[in-house]
């Protein structure tokens, strides 16, 4: 199933841009890649049970193509074959960039994604940042898995074949929510669930296959999953953040308050002590010098005057 799915790379690429393309060009793409899946697909793995021995294609080797070709026809076929493996899989990074440019625009331009995902470069005109993100997420694949050949084509078949289970999924919902939609092609009920319990099958022998894949699929999707989630519920999550915000504000409101009052009522109380000045006659000049004293030295706003009488 790995080796298979590398294919029909482009398949789903095809679909992101059927608005760009001629009426009836996207039919003609479908019906030639099926045609090239369903003549090649078949006959290389039949060759692959009648060239090579059983117990080396259990351990599906990386360059099993190239094998074949040298031990059928020598060593020339087995370089021709990794020529163009080199030569395919050039054309299916291009066509990956290509895919996924077209996809982030749409869901940017849908608000599934951020929209500063849609800026252009002004001397290319291109996205620049859908590309360096993608090349960026690339390489923290390659980081994750180590390199590791048979894992990046685990998790490259897991994501295939999910695109594959919406499509099937995407034309049952377009039959239930919009079954009276014009449209020129219709797929029956009983090919629609063929398909989809086909690509359900090649999930599941490809999570018996190779668990460890699953586990690294199902981390990234949950990345992509949880920005698209906030983007659909950003005016709820911004509401939210509001409410707590303004609920943080009243409390330091109300906190601020208590605590200006018991400054206050410290302050109050400091004051309120009473210096008492004894004097024996009513002279202005002596009463102001002490008032005066008593304001520089002393914490305290009450000054009470005793005169003695001799």
């Amino acid at each position: 199933m790995k080796r298979c799915t590398t294919l029909i790379s482009g398949f789903e690429s095809s679909a992101n841009f059927i608005e760009e393309q001629k009426k009836g060009v996207f039919p003609k793409t479908l019906r030639n890649m099926w045609i090239a899946v369903a003549v090649f697909n078949p006959l290389i793995s039949l060759l692959a049970l009648g060239i090579l021995p059983i117990a080396l294609i259990s351990r599906v080797p990386p360059d099993m193509l190239a094998q074949m070709g040298k031990l059928s026809a020598g060593h020339w076929l087995g370089v021709l074959v990794s020529i163009d493996a080199t030569l395919v899989l050039s054309g299916a990074v291009l066509t990956s960039y290509v895919g996924v440019t077209g996809l982030v625009r749409r869901m940017s331009l849908d608000r599934c994604l951020p929209q500063f995902l849609l800026q252009e470069n002004r001397w290319r005109q291109t996205n620049h940042w859908i590309i360096l993100g993608f090349f960026l997420l690339s390489l923290s694949i390659l980081a994750v898995t180590g390199g590791k050949i048979a894992v990046l084509a685990g998790v490259y078949t897991l994501s295939f074949l999910c695109v594959m289970a919406l499509f099937a999924i995407g034309n049952m919902l377009l039959k239930v929510k919009r079954g009276r939609l014009p449209r020129a092609t219709r797929a029956s009920w009983p090919k629609v669930t063929l398909a989809l319990a086909a690509v359900i099958a090649g999930i599941i022998g490809n999570i018996m296959l190779d668990p460890n894949s699953v586990r690294i699929f199902l981390e990234y999707y949950a990345a992509v999953f949880g920005i698209v989630i906030v983007m659909f519920l950003r005016i709820q999550l911004l509401k939210l953040i509001l409410f707590i915000s303004k609920a943080v504000v009243e409390k330091i409101q109300r906190a601020n308050e208590l605590f200006r009052s018991m400054v206050g009522r410290s302050i109050e109380r400091i004051n309120s002590l009473t210096v008492i000045y004894f004097t024996k006659g009513d002279d202005l000049a002596n009463l102001n010098q002490a008032a005066l004293y008593v304001l520089k030295n002393e914490r305290t706003k009450w000054l009470r005057v005793v005169h003695v009488c001799l």
